[in-house]
């Protein structure tokens, strides 16, 4: 599960947006048309691989590139006619090329780097599950009007959202899509608010809507329905709280359903048109778009990719959904003017690179308008995976952290939520961090069903407490080397961005 968000991303700062807006598919399409040979339809002695042809939006521009597609040597899986971007199998080795040469499209690439195979996240390490007795002992100390378990749930007060829940626990009007590796919608704490309707299988890039296929392929798949639950699990006296429980939750499934896992970019350009499509406020992304951490605009094919999947995601938030990502595991400063890139292309042989964050796009997370987010412990401070950097990070909130201790029943500085199979354990990451922040943007939305994605943004911000940079070195795992430095002030700095969320602020 590599690839459940070890990741990071650019600021919404103006020039940073006005560059990639400038450097994508917004330009005069790519070529000339130059000639396809019949043979190039036959040809087929490559692996085969999928793509992104991202072209104008009129019809007729399309059908001309879909007919250049077959003679190109590809097949049309579906094409998004509404933001221009048609997602194509193809085994000729030299498809890219010549499809990029074709009047009208504006980039197309690979998604991939190994052959597509019969039918990312940002997590950091493996599930802890909470054992029977376990939770039997967390269950002896809940309070008066807590759930189960919720003794155990320090993220829950941390930001205020056990008193949130008295005054306003989220409208059902109000959805989060959890795009991810599928959610368990049968586990007790989901079911009461999980939105059937709402959901798909993405995977592939064509949406399937049968009634079940949102669902994880196993247990291993856990990181959505841990995600889901910590948006949205009902306070019905069974197990744990989310940080909105009244509000809706689906499960949008992008990742592979082998033990790879993977979220390539025909599934996430899917996902996020579903989403927009079917009256979703708020999308949780706690993910990279595989093969590539980082997507460098001098290369054609991963050009390709954050066209198509900025597409999808502009479009989704001109429909008034807004997008929620997390900034990563790998404790990178994010503004920093090179990192190093060891693990892309992650579906085949990886060739160790350094690059730029600031032309080179962790996708979604750096895309316009994607709220970008970083992890705290139980003390408030950053946690000592998470990613971070001043103009990257927007808002910060509790993704948990093993090295601060919280004084809880389990002793556990991680996140508990639940998982399938009816179960419940803990995970750390900016991936648990991310669906606090959903869940805050949902109580928001709640109360103000009126605000767009822009406006719901700056109220996260608003509402958000910055605790500052911290007065000494930073020292996040404890072995007594410096691990990061905190620019900026307590308006705004690098580890928190404008602050640590704050539900019950958001709430009154």
């Amino acid at each position: 599960m590599a690839h459940l968000r070890s990741r990071r991303r650019l600021a919404l700062a103006v020039p940073v947006v006005l560059s990639l807006t400038a450097s994508l598919g917004f330009l005069p399409g790519a070529a000339s048309a130059a000639p396809l040979t019949a043979s190039a339809a036959t040809r087929a002695d490559g692996p085969n691989l999928a793509y992104v042809v991202n072209t104008r939006t009129d019809h007729r521009t399309i059908a001309s590139v879909k007919k250049a597609i077959a003679a190109a040597g590809g097949s049309v899986v579906i094409a998004y006619e509404q933001i221009g971007v048609i997602v194509v199998h193809s085994a000729d080795p030299d498809f890219g090329p010549r499809i990029r040469a074709v009047r009208g499209v504006q980039s197309a690439g690979a998604t991939r780097t190994a052959p597509l195979a019969a039918a990312g996240t940002t997590d950091e390490g493996a599930a802890q599950v909470l054992s029977a007795a376990e939770a039997a002992k967390v269950s002896r100390s809940a309070a008066a009007g807590q759930e189960p378990l919720e003794a155990d749930q320090w993220d829950l007060r941390a930001i205020g959202a056990d008193k949130a829940a008295r005054t306003d626990p989220g409208s059902r009007k109000v959805t989060v899509a959890v795009i991810d590796v599928g959610v368990d919608d049968t586990h007790p704490d989901i079911a009461p608010n999980f939105s059937a309707s709402q959901s798909a299988n993405c995977v592939g890039g064509k949406p399937d809507t049968t009634y079940g296929a949102w669902r994880p392929v196993d247990a291993d798949h856990y990181h959505g329905t841990h995600v889901a639950g910590e948006i949205a699990a009902a306070r019905n006296g069974v197990g744990v709280a989310g940080v909105a429980p009244g509000v809706k939750v689906s499960g949008i499934t992008v990742a592979e359903p082998d033990s790879t896992q993977l979220f390539y970019p025909e599934s996430v350009v899917c996902a996020f048109v579903f989403a927009a499509d079917h009256g979703v406020e708020i999308t949780n992304n706690s993910y990279y778009v595989d093969p590539w951490l980082y997507n460098c605009l001098d290369d054609p094919d991963q050009r390709a990719i954050v066209d198509a999947v900025n597409r999808a995601q502009l479009y989704a938030q001109r429909k008034g959904t807004l997008n929620v990502a997390a900034a990563g595991n790998s404790n990178d400063d994010l503004d920093a003017d090179a990192l190093a890139d060891a693990s892309s292309p992650d579906d085949s042989t990886p060739v160790p690179r350094t690059v730029d964050p600031h032309t080179c796009f962790d996708v979604p997370t750096q895309l316009p308008g994607v709220v970008t987010v970083s992890s705290t412990g139980v003390t408030g401070a950053k946690s000592y995976f998470s990613s971070y950097g001043k103009g990257v990070i927007d808002v910060a909130a509790p993704g948990g952290d093993r090295f601060q201790i919280p004084d809880t029943p389990s002793k556990d500085g991680r996140i508990l939520s639940t998982l399938p199979n009816n179960q419940y354990g803990f995970l750390q990451g900016t991936s648990m961090a991310t669906p606090h922040v959903a869940g805050v943007a949902a109580l928001l939305k709640s109360k103000y069903p009126w605000a767009g994605p822009a406006t719901l943004q700056k109220l996260l911000k608003a509402e958000a407490d910055n605790p500052g940079c911290p007065t000494g070195p930073y020292d996040g795992n404890g072995d007594g080397v410096v691990d990061a430095t905190c620019v900026g002030n307590k308006h705004l700095n690098g580890f928190y961005g404008a602050g640590i969320v704050n539900a019950l602020r958001a709430v009154r």
